[in-house]
């Protein structure tokens, strides 16, 4: 009689899996809200929402990864940043709306499961929830041997937030002579790696240890593990202290792809480049290439990682509150009309 086969020998250790989610439990506990019911480890979560401090509520959501950053973290050995990367992906794109981000849910599959591994990226999106305000309400962590190289994994997660249907931010009041304020970023955010690596490691033969003149001595694998900025903290507290028109989060497409997204027909954001400092890890990425600036543009956020349309009378002021919260802002741009209104080229001109 054969001996029988079971699932670790197929790949999937569930006592592994067991044991990571007693890892993880504590982590996910630190970000709940009064809202939260029941503690990780159900079959689905609970959120109590308090209907009675809301009129018109409507929900937001979104969904998003981290892309091939995760590659940088591999090589790094470094699992800790990638799940901020992860939660600030997607509350950034809920807060463009005005929405309150409320709960987050991940999702990790993985070629082989490593209890310890699996504990950093977690400890990576419950320090992204507590920086967001939202509870990481649950998740799914999925053993996929064959599918993964053992090592590896992918990381996405989905936001829910809630904003007052009257309260949303939409883009429908911008009118000519409006002001860009633009949000420093940290870095790359979560955006561009695929050309990043290519010129970096391909084609200029670097290492993550590397430590390029233009960095100023740091390390290219801290460079690029910089989690992403998490703008939550910092703009939901002033949506009903200022005019804010038009929000964008700066991500693939650059400014170019994503400020065009909120801008009403016949208008354009016409954006001064010199109005603000670009981080040196792009000027390195676009020498090494050599890249050309308009593709630099259009794939990376060039330091600015959020952008908010104001009338012109509030823009010192807002620049002034957010500078004192800690976060660079800078007058970037203006909203103009187009020149040719077939012309959509020309929705973002930046010079």
């Amino acid at each position: 009689m054969s001996e029988h086969i079971d699932y670790r020998q197929a790949g999937v250790d569930i006592a592994a899996g067991e044991a990571a989610v007693e890892r993880i439990k504590g982590l996910a506990r630190s970000t709940f809200r009064p809202e939260v019911l029941q503690d990780l480890g159900g079959f689905s979560g609970f959120f109590a929402l308090k209907t009675e401090r809301y009129r018109r509520p409507v929900l937001v959501s979104g969904c998003d990864g981290v892309g091939t950053k995760l590659k940088i973290a591999f090589a790094c050995g470094n699992h800790t940043t990638v799940g901020e990367d992860c939660v600030a992906m997607c509350v950034n794109d809920i807060l463009v709306q005005g929405a309150e981000p409320l709960f987050f849910l991940d999702y990790l599959a993985v070629g082989k499961l490593d209890p310890e591994q699996v504990e950093q990226v977690v400890r990576g999106l419950a320090s992204g929830c507590r920086i967001a305000g939202c509870a990481l309400l649950g998740g799914e962590t999925a053993e996929m041997p064959g599918f993964y190289t053992p090592g590896e994994y992918d990381l996405a997660g989905f936001a829910v937030g809630l904003v007052e249907r009257d309260e949303i931010i939409d883009g429908t009041t911008i009118l000519p002579g409006d002001l860009v304020i633009g949000l420093a970023s940290s870095g790359l955010h979560s955006n561009g790696y695929s050309l990043a690596r290519k010129v970096l490691f391909e084609q200029a033969e670097l290492s993550l240890d590397d430590r390029p003149n233009e960095l100023g001595g740091i390390a290219l694998g801290e460079e690029l593990l910089r989690p992403t900025r998490i703008y939550v903290p910092e703009i939901l507290p002033l949506l009903h202290r200022f005019h804010i028109k038009g929000m964008a989060h700066i991500t693939g497409g650059g400014l170019p792809g994503n400020l065009s997204r909120i801008l009403p027909e016949g208008l354009q954001a016409v954006i001064d480049a010199s109005s603000w400092e670009i981080p040196p890890v792009f000027g390195l990425i676009e020498k090494l290439g050599p890249v050309a600036r308009g593709e630099m543009y259009r794939t990376f956020n060039m330091g600015i990682g959020f952008a908010l349309v104001v009338p012109p009378e509030e823009a010192g002021k807002l620049i002034k509150v957010l500078e004192e919260k800690g976060l660079p802002a800078y007058c970037i741009g203006a909203i103009a009309p187009m020149e040719t209104e077939r012309d959509t080229n020309t929705r973002v001109r930046i010079s």
